[in-house]
């Protein structure tokens, strides 16, 4: 029910409008409170997140919650009017506290697209903490990209790395992957 009403919300929001700094704004208040970005960092830092300081940890978490965020609002603004998404009902015990939502998203004249969320209950409530799309988990493909970077700079190289990429992303006006 709570990622059928926040995708609803949000294509409601972008029928209205395209305005980038809009999108960003649509993420920030409808979409992000219900992402849980510290664990999706951990979870892509691996086995390297134990290693960082507290410091490190904090400014990896900003650095990457910005890439998401420009990653999320360039799919925004190229999803048309037009698009549904189908929120399949989740199969798992009443008391679950782990589950994945699955979703379909439909544009006339595409192909359908899988998007699925990993969710865990946390004291504040349901936050995602991972996405799959068409199969492929946003948290496992930034993990093998990060301990590239990680091995070969460390994590501050990392942060900077990302950190450069947030700034190419935001002086091009694009908002696309920046990985």
């Amino acid at each position: 029910a709570l990622v059928r009403k926040v995708v609803n919300d949000v294509l409601v929001a972008i029928r209205q409008s395209r305005d980038p700094g809009a999108l960003v704004g649509i993420a920030e208040s409808r979409v992000l409170p219900y992402f849980d970005f510290r664990r999706m960092t951990q979870l892509a830092a691996g086995r390297n997140w134990p290693r960082a300081t507290t410091v490190q940890q904090d400014a990896l978490v900003v650095a990457f919650r910005t890439l998401l965020v420009r990653t999320y609002t360039t799919a925004l603004s190229s999803a048309s009017g037009e698009t549904r998404v189908d929120v399949r009902p989740v199969s798992a015990a009443a008391d679950a506290d782990d589950v994945l939502v699955r979703t379909t998203a439909n544009e006339p004249g595409k192909r359908p697209v899988a998007i699925d969320y990993r969710m865990a209950q946390t004291a504040s409530g349901w936050k995602v903490y991972d996405v799959i799309v068409e199969n492929l988990s946003l948290v496992t493909s930034y993990r093998g990209s990060f301990q590239s970077e990680i091995s070969r700079s460390g994590i501050d190289g990392l942060i900077k790395a990302i950190e450069d990429k947030n700034r190419t992303a935001a002086g091009s006006g694009t908002g696309g992957p920046a990985r």
